[in-house]
């Protein structure tokens, strides 16, 4: 398990058109607040404001494809060399992390060949590191360097 401390900072939230909404700031646009949005956005603020990874190596729910299967991703964090280093599979904060949800991310994965894959709900963060034939459970994910 990863211990996250998510930034004072908080996604800005509006209500618009009579919807409750949250901004992207990857994508720079509102957003229908859902859980799961939640949960990618504070997400999202933890990876720029205390991991310190510039907004810029960050992709937020970009389609890919999965086999034959069109599907999107949550967050993708790459490198400077544009290659994806983190993968970042977000379920709303009641969803458990069960196998299904980590086999969801290694499906994605199979698309990225990231070098690390966290799966989280909000409160609970679980992490591995890819080592080409196996993953290893990871405690901490690291920052940018």
């Amino acid at each position: 398990m990863i211990a996250v401390k998510y930034p004072d900072k908080k996604p800005s939230i509006a209500i618009k058109d009579g919807t409750e909404k949250i901004f992207c700031l990857s994508r720079k646009k509102w957003l229908v607040l859902t859980p799961e949005e939640w949960v990618r956005q504070n997400f999202l603020l933890y990876l720029i404001e205390i991991l310190k990874y510039p907004i810029s190596l960050i992709a937020v729910e970009k389609q890919i494809s999965v086999g034959e299967v069109k599907k999107r991703f949550d967050i993708v964090v790459f490198d400077n060399c544009a290659l994806p280093i983190i993968l970042i599979e977000c379920k709303e904060m009641d969803i458990n992390l069960t196998p299904s949800v980590l086999q969801q991310a290694l499906n994605y994965h199979s698309s990225f060949q990231s070098q690390y894959i966290i799966i989280t709900n909000g409160l609970h963060t679980i992490g591995f590191e890819n080592k080409g034939s196996h993953i290893e459970e990871i405690h901490e994910l690291v920052a940018f360097q």
